[in-house]
């Protein structure tokens, strides 16, 4: 089974909507910032009240190996963090070493482009971007893929990801049985993935 993806956390409040919905609930809003995963390449802001010489460093980019380094405490891995908890493990580690009682925020400021690629039997093939603040469903992209064509075989949908260490995971999927029932939630999608849509047999 694939891996579950982690969805959506600290971004500025007029987080984008889903398409058709307005708004976006507070609290469902809350919980994406809350739960959202740091990504290389999204651009954090680090500040500790009164420290102006950690603060002067401004802004810092998570990179490729999901880390970034700051003053004094150097390098951190923040692989699986959300911002919130990467506050918690920055202020532990400046209290250990160098200020007493720090008081610590992050920030994501800019975030990563995070896409997958829908092809085949979709009105709209290509890059379908996530939500900035979540997660993304197999259903979510093929509907933001402007939706199967007429000749579309859904009920074998196939998934493939690449892993990190180079190995590919293929899975098909009965994405017609996803979109009649609650399960439409279920595979969550990572950047990079590849969903296409075959045609059906005549």
């Amino acid at each position: 089974m694939l891996s579950l993806l982690a969805v959506a956390q600290a971004a500025p409040p007029d987080a984008s909507p889903k398409p058709g919905t307005g708004k976006q609930e507070p609290a469902k809003a809350e919980a994406n910032k809350a739960n959202y995963l740091l990504q290389p390449l999204d651009l954090l802001k680090v500040q500790v009240f009164q420290e102006e010489e950690i603060n002067k460093l401004g802004e810092v980019r998570v990179s490729q190996e999901y880390t970034i380094s700051l003053p004094l405490i150097g390098t951190l891995d923040l692989k699986g963090k959300t911002a919130q908890q990467a506050t918690e493990m920055i202020r532990k580690r400046y209290d250990r070493d160098y200020i007493i009682n720090p008081q610590v925020t992050v920030l994501v400021v800019e975030y990563a482009k995070r896409t997958v690629n829908v092809v085949g039997q979709v009105n709209q093939p290509g890059q379908v971007d996530f939500p900035q603040e979540q997660g993304l469903t197999l259903v979510d992209a093929i509907s933001r893929a402007k939706g199967p064509t007429r000749l579309a075989n859904m009920k074998k949908v196939v998934l493939k990801r690449t892993n990190p260490d180079g190995t590919t995971e293929v899975q098909t999927i009965n994405a017609e049985d996803l979109m009649k029932t609650d399960a439409k939630e279920t595979f969550p999608l990572q950047p990079g993935d590849v969903i296409s849509v075959p045609e059906r047999s005549i």
